[in-house]
């Protein structure tokens, strides 16, 4: 299946980019989140058309991230949760946890901009976490647990 990309994916393309990309990933994937037309003759007429919309739209998100992450620089955040005696943790820290954790603190954070590399966080101490506010923005956030008394 081939398509033109509407936004910039990472490790596929940028705007504009004509690439071919398995039909499950295109139908199930690009084209329901906007991300990505079908290449036919009238729709690449219509991009480029809209080029120039498109291109001023991933630049202002670019710049609305980059504000975002010079905001978050220094950021480390602290979550309470239950613990034993050992320091393992009553159930886990997820990316909604986190995502909810960063709202409250002050910073908007959807759950799907939170990475953790290593899956859930399952114990109490200090855990990196890789915030992606953008394709080519990701932000080092150190995330304290300690349990709660």
């Amino acid at each position: 299946m081939e398509v033109i990309l509407l936004q910039k994916v990472a490790n596929l393309g940028n705007i504009g980019d004509r690439v071919k990309v398995r039909s499950g990933f295109g139908r199930n994937f690009l084209l329901p989140q906007g991300k990505a037309t079908l290449a036919t003759a009238d729709n690449v007429a219509r991009f480029e058309a809209r080029r120039a919309e498109l291109e001023k739209a991933a630049r202002e998100q670019l710049k609305s991230a980059e504000e975002r992450a010079a905001a978050m620089k220094d950021f480390k955040l602290t979550i309470t949760a239950k613990a034993g005696t050992e320091g393992k943790l009553f159930g886990s820290i997820g990316t909604s946890d986190i995502a909810e954790a960063c709202t409250q603190a002050g910073f908007k954070m959807e759950r799907s901009e939170v990475r953790l590399p290593n899956g859930a966080l399952r114990a109490i101490g200090e855990h990196m976490v890789s915030l992606h506010l953008h394709a080519d923005i990701d932000v080092p956030v150190t995330v304290s647990i300690v349990a709660e008394e």
